[in-house]
């Protein structure tokens, strides 16, 4: 890759890519899986791949799960015309597209519906609004839930509270608060 690549830039990603493999086509699918597993470890900056078999035999979801030292190099890989190739090859095994998710950490928490596979934003902006969040989410938790674990030592108080503000970031306010925050988070994309 001739683009300098900057440290700060540099932070492992992963990619998770489903398919639904079409019924009396797993055989075929897995040596698919072993060759083109094979191809991407070519590519600068692989980092290991492992794999999620289903467990259901009646839902044949694999699930491919991806690492590499950074973004720029995994979006090399996903963009190749090796891997189109390859997506070609595979797409009379399956049953629908292949789905792919990018995560490198915080990020989770800033991804929507539709725009899975994009370069995530910058590190400060995710910090900022995830303190903030954090900050309302524990004092309205300490506020109404608190007092409710009295009874509670310490400890158990604390992990509960902890848990339960995990629980609402996740599935209630992160998704809002990315939405509503969108253009600042990602400048170079309008959402759908």
């Amino acid at each position: 890759m001739t683009q300098a690549i900057l440290e700060s830039d540099r932070q492992l990603v992963t990619a998770v890519i489903s398919h639904l493999v079409k019924p009396g086509q797993e055989q075929a699918y897995e040596q698919w899986l072993h060759d083109v597993s094979g191809v991407a470890q070519q590519f600068e900056g692989h980092a290991g791949v492992s794999f999620v078999r289903p467990v259901d035999p009646s839902y044949s979801e694999y699930a491919i799960i991806l690492k590499f030292d950074c973004y720029q190099h995994l979006k090399a890989w996903l963009d190749s015309p090796i891997r189109q190739r390859w997506i070609d090859q595979v797409k009379p095994l399956v049953q629908q597209d292949q789905k792919v998710q990018v995560l490198t950490g915080l990020e989770t928490w800033f991804t929507l519906p539709g725009k899975l596979v994009q370069r995530p934003p910058k590190r400060y902006k995710m910090a900022i609004l995830t303190a903030f969040a954090v900050f309302v989410v524990a004092q309205g938790l300490g506020f109404l839930v608190a007092p409710v674990l009295t009874g509670l030592p310490p400890l158990g108080r604390s992990f509960v509270l902890t848990v339960v503000t995990v629980l609402i970031l996740t599935y209630g306010v992160m998704p809002r608060v990315t939405r509503l925050f969108y253009r600042w988070l990602y400048p170079k994309s309008l959402p759908e």
